[in-house]
């Protein structure tokens, strides 16, 4: 697997000295009082090259926080020294960790093979060809004997993939593509059986033993495995029971008089520990949590502690210091993390996308609203008018809701993607964006071929073209106000509710339902989309001077008519430049929103 192209690997030595974090959570009660709780209080330890680091724990006493801290991940108020080799985490340190997290975040329809090798095109460097880049990816799959189903789709929600251990596999070896230095992962055998867990054990021994340093969270590891790890750091309550070799766990408790009283498991009985529970002694609960949070600090802590302090009075770190070699914070181009960003997101949405569903609810839909106008007659003129309207109500709900969900269903991918450094963020942003303009297209073209026709509209090219070019543009306008929408919240369900009271609203001032708007409301049709969406589909029709049978036997001007003369039938370039600014507001507005999510999170270094 190994490739000299590749970032080759650097021995790191990870020490953290008095690492605190508090978080101010909500009290409860008629008050609102903002109250301090404690997560990590006063961790400290070291992990060597070579070496599995296990943080064990019981549920909620801070083992993913130090695990996401220690890998440079975690933002607010984090006290204490992390260093490697003697450094603070930096961007170079970045581009020589991995860090896979619990939940597994896939492209449901991409198989294993394109799921790594994306990867390995957009994390690997361009010293590589991307027939050399393919090539390291297959060599992966090989190395984590995934070569079964490496044809597998991942899957999920609704569609069955590989099972839970191959994506855990899948997750490690997308870390494993950039031979990280130094490996972070959280809770890597969660739901998985005792065989599957050790496999995955198995290869990050394996891993660990080309020299890389490899820290865990795990929950309640087997026998078999908790023997494989080579430290154990077991927390209470955010606070240290025991820092040191897996092999004399057992020892140091049998030490300070706790033993198991039938043979156990080894992280079972550590975790009652842990809890405050034992079951050879009369006390439980926090006393004995104190007990032994005491004990540690007189039996390891302050030693550790002295280490940690000397080796910064000798800066013996700073001789392994990590040389930059000329890297960038990028692998790739901006060019090319677009195009091979499209190339997944095509891969992957052409199943959503097109799928049958979707193209029958357009068809069927298509097909009743041209037999509910069928011929209308001009003379039939308020007909016509609301078949205008309702073009304009369809395409601007329908590119809505279908985008509003775009970015919230990907905020996990997109976070842990963006903290791995794999692509900028306006190369996905387009990219994104740029692969649902198919679907946002083709599904309006086909509509308005349809309906156009069995509505009775003209017939002439120039008028459907003008009809199809002010729908195409309502879509890409509706289109970018979803995503904002989306991308601004970022949760589904109170997106959908601000869209559908913003949508009313829009459709309500839109020149159909009321054209005397009320003064004080009168401003609000000039940022509605259907405003200017109708307006060019009139335009797009009639003439002022055309004239149409408004009774028997009597003409009138089209241009009489009250509705369109309330609207007008001219300034076509007014309303083309105010869904022009939407349609670059709507999509500016999202971008910066997602750019909280891209904001990369530092350690605080003391």
């Amino acid at each position: 697997m190994e490739n000299p192209l590749i970032s080759a690997n650097y021995p790191i030595t990870l020490k953290f000295e008095d690492i605190g974090y508090k978080i101010k959570i909500q009290g409860g009660g008629g008050k609102k009082q903002v109250k301090e709780k404690t997560v990590l209080n006063g961790i400290t330890g070291a992990v060597d090259p070579g070496e599995i680091l296990a943080i064990l724990g019981p549920s909620g006493c801070g083992k993913t926080t130090l695990l996401t801290a220690l890998g440079g991940r975690l933002g607010g108020d984090l006290t204490g020294r992390i260093t490697y080799n003697g450094n603070p985490f930096s961007n170079n340190m970045n581009r020589r960790t991995g860090f896979v997290t619990q939940d597994d975040h896939f492209h449901a329809h991409l198989t294993v093979t394109e799921t790594l090798v994306f990867t390995a095109s957009l994390r690997l460097p361009n010293s590589l060809t991307q027939e050399q880049k393919v090539a390291h990816a297959e060599a992966v799959i090989a190395q984590l004997g995934l070569t079964k189903c490496k044809n597998n789709v991942m899957g999920g929600p609704g569609l069955r993939g590989v099972s839970g251990g191959e994506r855990k596999r899948v997750s490690i070896g997308e870390e494993m593509l950039i031979n990280p230095s130094l490996l972070f992962l959280d809770e890597p055998t969660s739901g998985l059986d005792s065989t599957s867990a050790q496999q995955v054990v198995s290869v990050l021994c394996d891993f660990a033993k080309g020299g890389r340093t490899v820290l865990m969270s795990i929950h309640q590891p087997s026998s078999r495995v908790f023997y494989m790890f080579h430290k154990i750091l077991l927390l209470s309550d955010g606070n240290i029971v025991y820092f040191g070799k897996g092999e004399t766990t057992m020892d140091y408790f049998a030490s300070i008089g706790y033993t198991p009283s039938v043979a156990m498991n080894p992280a079972e009985f550590l975790l009652d520990l842990a809890n405050g529970v034992h079951i050879d002694e009369d006390k439980s609960g926090m006393p004995m949590k104190q007990e032994l949070i005491s004990l540690y600090q007189t039996n390891i802590g302050n030693s550790l502690k002295l280490e940690a302090q000397q080796d910064i009075i000798n800066k013996k770190d700073g001789e392994l210091s990590i040389a930059d070699n000329g890297f960038g914070r990028w692998n790739t181009t901006w060019g090319q993390q677009f195009m091979v960003l499209v190339k997944r997101d095509l891969k992957e949405r052409k199943h959503e996308s097109f799928s049958r569903l979707k193209i029958t609810q357009i068809l069927v839909g298509a097909i009743f609203i041209g037999l509910t106008w069928w011929r209308t007659p001009i003379s039939h003129l308020q007909d016509q008018i609301s078949l205008l309207y309702y073009f304009s109500l369809f395409w601007s709900l329908l590119p809505v809701f279908s985008s509003i969900n775009t970015f919230p269903q990907e905020r996990l991918m997109l976070t842990k993607e963006r903290s791995s450094s794999m692509y900028r963020l306006l190369a996905y942003f387009v990219a994104r964006t740029t692969t649902e303009l198919p679907i946002e297209l083709a599904l309006p073209t086909m509509f308005t071929i349809i309906t156009y026709f069995m509505g009775g509209l003209k017939g002439t090219a120039s008028n459907f073209f003008k009809t199809l070019f002010s729908l195409l543009y309502s879509v890409l306008v509706s289109q970018g106000m979803g995503l904002a929408i989306g991308a601004a919240i970022m949760d589904l369900r109170s997106a959908i509710t601000f869209a559908s009271i913003l949508v009313q609203m829009f459709l309500l001032v839109g020149g159909f339902y009321r054209q005397n708007i009320p003064a004080f409301l009168s401003w609000f049709k000039y940022i509605s989309n259907n405003y200017y969406t109708f307006r060019l589909l009139l335009a797009s029709q009639y003439e002022s001077d055309e004239l149409y049978l408004c009774a028997p036997d009597t003409s009138c001007k089209v241009g009489d008519f009250p509705m369109i003369q309330q609207m007008g039938l001219g300034n076509v370039g007014v309303s083309i430049g105010a869904l022009a600014v939407m349609l670059v507001g709507y999509r500016v507005i999202a971008y910066v929103a997602l750019m909280r999510l891209g904001r990369r999170r530092k350690i605080k270094s003391q």
